[in-house]
């Protein structure tokens, strides 16, 4: 019996056990299902551990803040289904136009602008690939800094609220999704706020780097273009204070909030003469698809804790790092290390699900605000989404990119903007206040 050799054993078993089956080929989701039956088999010996297990899944998939994550997909899935993001990108194209290094900037605006109402990064990055890869590299950008742009404002869809990442976190961590979505915003308006600062001084630095739009192409803006370039504005940015403000102001929940914003989308859609049956099925698909592969995630990872945690294994890790003789801070560094690592290799959903049910009280125990942490926690994971060697964001990108752009091209171009997320951390760690005094 695995009970035999002890808590530590077992765990370097399904840490190794883990390792080899990722090799292998098996889907998270799977994967951490299959282990933790394995592990649950050799320790208990007994069903009714699973009996437990099968209540915390159940937990996890019937808790009403939940439904806030298909409707927050669904609502990505019609905005990139429709023409609303890339107007609302050409609109502001021709008022960025001008500046040297315009282009990116308003890139990385309307990707700000487009993260307030998706909270995922599969389909911003997708939707910007298209639009504004193609524009940068026709106006002559460097190709590495227009690819850097693309992937990094792309995934700050995780970072600004209603981020599913957050959602996630507060679900797994049993902390306020409200809280989590205030503290959030400071944190990444200052990453973004980086981004569009780096981009401006590169391209004063190296003019060749972003040159602005000549006279002629803008041409001379006519009434009708002033009332349409208004419009194309004006309507994704009431979109996000419907959400954002209905959520803030006390209006809805997190989860009502989510169902406005689909209405909110399809109301938009629906102005335009876009919302067709074909837009509709298509956007339902595609939620399906993605929220099939977290619910699968979460029920792995929910099974796989559950039993570690039954064995003992959260107070063994618990006592473990509690136990060693190093400042809490250095305790905050060395998960924020871990959750890098682990970002390299697994997809988010699951770093979140295996990692904060043990975290989480290891930091509160310490006198960390987890909802801090949760930011935190969500800045560290821009790291993983665009790091090598299975950075998301860099195959999201692939998937739509010219084909002289490689997956090497890519990773190559997002080494400037991974040091500005790795700065962000350091300054939310060093001055929490950044994040705290948003709720507390």
């Amino acid at each position: 019996m695995l009970s035999a050799m002890g808590i530590g054993f077992a765990t370097l078993f399904i840490l190794v056990s883990m390792i080899v089956l990722l090799l292998a080929g098996m889907p998270l989701g799977f994967l951490t299902g299959f282990v933790a039956l394995g592990v649950s088999y050799l320790w208990f010996d007994t069903g009714a551990v699973m009996q437990m297990v099968a209540g915390r899944v159940s937990d996890f998939t019937e808790g009403y803040t939940f439904v806030a994550v298909p409707m927050f997909v669904l609502m990505a899935s019609l905005l990139d289904k429709t023409g609303i993001a890339k107007d609302l990108y050409n609109a502001m194209r021709i008022i960025a136009g001008r500046l040297k290094g315009g282009v990116a900037v308003q890139s990385m605006a309307v990707a700000v602008v487009l993260a307030t109402m998706c909270g995922i990064i599969g389909g911003e990055i997708v939707l910007l690939g298209m639009i504004a890869l193609p524009q940068m590299l026709r106006l002559g950008y460097n190709k590495n800094l227009a690819i850097g742009t693309v992937v990094a404002g792309g995934a700050l869809g995780t970072m600004m609220p209603p981020s599913i990442v957050l959602i996630i976190y507060g679900l797994t961590a049993n902390t306020s999704i409200g809280d989590l979505f205030l503290g959030a915003v400071p944190a990444a308006l200052i990453l973004a706020g980086m981004y569009m600062t780096y981009i401006l001084a590169i391209c004063h630095i190296k003019p060749g780097y972003g040159p602005a739009m000549d006279a002629e192409e803008l041409g001379q803006l006519t009434r009708a273009d002033l009332i349409k370039i208004a419009r194309d504005i004006s309507m994704p940015l009431m979109i996000a204070v419907w959400i954002l403000g209905s959520i803030y102001g006390g209006i809805a929940s997190v989860t009502e909030s989510a169902c406005m914003g689909v209405v909110a989308v399809m109301i938009v859609a629906t102005l335009r003469r876009e919302l067709t049956f074909t837009v509709v099925f298509d956007a339902l698909i595609q939620t399906i698809r993605t929220v099939g592969m977290i619910i699968w995630v979460g029920i792995g990872a929910t099974m796989l804790i559950g039993v570690y945690n039954l064995m003992g294994g959260d107070k063994f890790v618990s006592n473990m790092i509690l136990s060693l003789d190093i400042s809490p801070l250095t305790v905050i560094l060395f998960m924020m290390a871990i959750l890098i690592v682990l970002g390299m290799f697994l997809d988010w959903i699951g770093v979140a699900m295996l990692t904060m049910p043990i975290f989480v009280p290891i930091i509160t125990q310490l006198g960390y605000d987890p909802v801090w942490f949760g930011v935190l926690f969500c800045v560290n994971m821009q790291v993983s989404f665009l790091s090598p060697p299975f950075g998301p964001a860099a195959f999201y990108l692939k998937s739509v990119a010219p084909p002289d752009i490689s997956l090497t091209d890519i990773f190559k171009s997002v080494w400037p903007f991974i040091i500005m997320q790795i700065m962000t951390m350091g300054i939310l760690i060093a001055f929490p206040e950044v994040i705290t005094f948003m709720y507390s």
